[in-house]
């Protein structure tokens, strides 16, 4: 079974939206486990968990200290999980990535806070440092929420139709194509006739073309990659 280790200095954020949907009944279901651990719990030095950086500076770090204790509160085998630390200045996430972590035997996340942590956590316990985007959050648990989604959704049985994941946005190195429902006619726009025409064969390549449409305007680094993967030179 996948599960993910969190640690944090508020678990309190969780399980957030990890807690419902099709994903949170899986967790109830117990096809997946999120286990929590609280860094308040572990503090190096009279009830404190972090202090201010050599160096001078603002903000507070997380102590190597107790980050080592809480650490050694996971069993031996959760201790192999891969470990990401949520950082704005980390390599970007990518649907790869997710993919891979979901099979996988579980996931570490270290959520940091205030400054940050001491660099000597990262490089003692092999952390990757992951970004899910050029922007700064107060701290990780957002991030890592958006991980854990993102790779739980990928796990066999934990969303009904396993078409729709392979359609998501990103797989192949292509954005999702349009959508549409009832009614036909909404605010004088109409659904595109093909999709009504029963005609499944016309139905897939419109959807294709569309989003390869999509991802041209609106990632050109994303069309890169898939030109480079798909297309052959002459």
């Amino acid at each position: 079974m996948w599960q993910t280790n969190i640690f944090t200095n508020f678990p309190e954020a969780f399980p957030g939206n990890l807690g419902v949907s099709v994903i949170g009944k899986a967790l109830t279901r117990d096809e997946w486990r999120l286990n929590i651990v609280d860094l308040k719990k572990f503090p190096a030095k009279n009830d404190r968990i972090d202090s201010y950086p050599y160096g001078g500076g603002v903000g507070m770090l997380l102590s190597p200290i107790t980050f080592e204790k809480a650490f050694n509160s996971l069993s031996e085998d959760e201790k192999k999980f891969k470990r990401i630390y949520c950082s704005p200045r980390g390599r970007q996430m990518s649907q790869e990535d997710l993919a891979k972590i979901s099979r996988s035997s579980g996931l570490t996340i270290l959520c940091g806070r205030y400054e940050g942590v001491d660099q000597r956590i990262l490089e003692a316990y092999e952390f990757e440092e992951i970004s899910i985007g050029d922007f700064v959050l107060l701290g990780g648990e957002v991030a890592a929420m958006a991980i854990i989604e993102g790779v739980v959704r990928l796990i066999p049985g934990v969303v009904g139709d396993s078409e729709s994941v392979h359609d998501d946005s990103f797989q192949q190195n292509l954005l999702e194509h349009d959508q549409y429902t009832k009614p036909a006619i909404f605010k004088n726009i109409p659904v595109p006739e093909v999709l009504l025409s029963g005609n499944h064969q016309k139905i897939k390549k419109f959807r294709s073309d569309l989003s390869k449409i999509i991802t041209m305007k609106n990632r050109p680094d994303l069309w890169a990659k898939y030109v480079s993967d798909n297309i052959k030179p002459k």
